[in-house]
């Protein structure tokens, strides 16, 4: 059963074309013709569509929602929308004093307006970026829908596609898990997701990560640090994207390079050091406040170059021409 709704919102406070994107989640899918986005959170499909004052949803759920009324499910809708995408923290008031802080950010600011962080479910968010390790943006896709089809829970059928959950931590622990990943092209990348989901579980699983949430940055960084396959940058992406720590700077060579124009010093440094990675943080957690860790997702989304040339909106090129351009953009988008 489908359950439809609305909620006010300017793009402003939300650009939806940047957002789903941007390299926070990898389960969404554009749909050019209906101007629409598919994704799954909450083991819900979603359906979502701007308009000039609203966010238009079509939530598909499985049965075990069916006791619900109508109307108990659009509450329910509601509030995981609003949870998903922070709508509580007004996004206008943070772009208004970050220009004031910084005349670059003011400049980005009117052509990439709306740009906020979802606030994402921790065990889907940290697997997700654990793939993305040396990666790319379609890659990381690819690889979280084999994990959810290989492993995860059929919640629905759209347009005769079968629709996944995110797999629980129980289905990823079995030493089967790693050579069925590597098989599927996750590589080294496949022992970590097995070993990741061993250690969390005996830790307290789930809850354990929710807990994150509610101890301070530095406490739940060095946690995640010690789990296979995370380091500081992932460390500080899942810190930033599910544990609300928004002051959290993920340092990948986009906001390294980003960083070179602000930090002159940093002009002719190779590589990230850890001293460098430290640097690059407190800077920009000095320059933006509190939420620093959503002016820097700001940043780095104009740094994107499939950000920067929509495909509905590049001109056609010839094969050879365009076979360059995925290559390019490959390169681009790895975080």
């Amino acid at each position: 059963m489908w359950v439809k709704g609305r909620i006010p919102c300017s793009s402003a406070e939300l650009n939806i074309d940047i957002v789903l994107q941007c390299g926070q989640s990898f389960r969404w899918k554009r749909d050019l013709i209906n101007k629409s986005w598919q994704g799954v959170f909450s083991n819900k499909l979603w359906i979502l569509k701007q308009g000039s004052s609203e966010i238009s949803y079509e939530v598909l759920s499985s049965d075990a929602e069916c006791h619900q009324t109508k109307v108990e499910k659009e509450q329910i809708c509601n509030e995981e929308l609003v949870d998903y995408f922070q709508f509580n923290v007004p996004l206008v008031p943070l772009y208004d004093a970050w220009s004031q802080a910084d005349e670059k950010f003011k400049k980005l600011a009117l052509r990439y307006q709306g740009v906020r962080m979802l606030r994402q479910d921790p065990v889907e968010n940290v697997f997700s970026f654990i793939c993305s390790s040396n990666n790319n943006i379609q890659r990381i896709s690819s690889m979280v829908e084999h994990l959810c089809s290989s492993y995860g829970k059929q919640i629905a059928v759209y347009n005769g596609q079968k629709v996944y959950s995110f797999p629980e931590l129980s289905s990823l622990m079995d030493e089967s898990v790693e050579r069925n990943l590597r098989t599927l092209g996750f590589g080294y990348r496949a022992k970590y997701i097995q070993k990741a989901a061993e250690i969390i579980e005996q830790r307290g699983g789930r809850s354990w990560l929710v807990n994150l949430r509610n101890v301070p940055y530095v406490e739940a960084k060095a946690s995640l640090v010690s789990i296979p396959g995370i380091g500081e940058k992932v460390a500080d992406c899942i810190c930033l994207m599910s544990l609300d720590k928004t002051c959290a700077i993920p340092v990948d060579t986009h906001v390294f390079q980003i960083a070179k124009t602000y930090l002159p010093a940093l002009a002719e440094k190779k590589s990230v050091t850890h001293r460098i990675y430290s640097e690059i943080s407190i800077f920009f957690q000095e320059l933006y406040g509190p939420y620093a860790g959503w002016a820097h997702t700001v940043l780095f989304s104009a740094d994107l170059r499939h950000l920067k040339d929509p495909p509905e909106k590049a001109p056609k090129r010839g094969k050879n021409q365009q076979n360059n351009t995925v290559q390019k953009r490959k390169k681009n988008t790895r975080i």
